[in-house]
């Protein structure tokens, strides 16, 4: 699988697939917020500090996400925030399981890591800003 900087390359008996990176970000990262616990995808080194009183933008569809293709695998970093209460490790099995489930199913690409970085918790008073 030849990479290219945008997209990935799948060379198949028919032709050719490009898949973009933005559409496998746009995928992990909704596979990950659709997880229970995910309060928030954030930008890599975000924690909640950096989420105080700032509005969030939802302008990137794969945020919170970072892609890297290596020997013919996809890598991907998750970043998030999770709500007070919940099990990081479970939580983050769960995001694990989901983006990788996600990324074969609708890609059919090959997936390498799938890393949660769990950049803060949120309270409930926190959550409502």
């Amino acid at each position: 699988m030849p990479e290219q900087k945008d997209s990935i390359i799948r060379l198949e008996e028919q032709g050719t697939i490009r898949i973009s990176e933005d559409v496998v970000a746009a995928i992990a990262s909704q596979a990950a917020s659709e997880v229970e616990g995910v309060t928030l995808m954030t930008a890599a080194g975000s924690g909640v500090s950096d989420l105080i009183g700032k509005k969030q933008s939802q302008k990137g569809r794969g945020k919170g996400i970072k892609i890297h293709i290596e020997e013919q695998r996809v890598h991907v970093d998750v970043f998030l925030l999770t709500a007070y209460g919940k099990s990081i490790p479970a939580l983050a099995q769960k995001v694990q399981d989901r983006v990788a489930a996600s990324l074969q199913n609708m890609t059919g690409l090959t997936i390498g890591n799938v890393n949660v970085h769990v950049g803060g918790v949120l309270f409930a008073k926190e959550a409502k800003k």
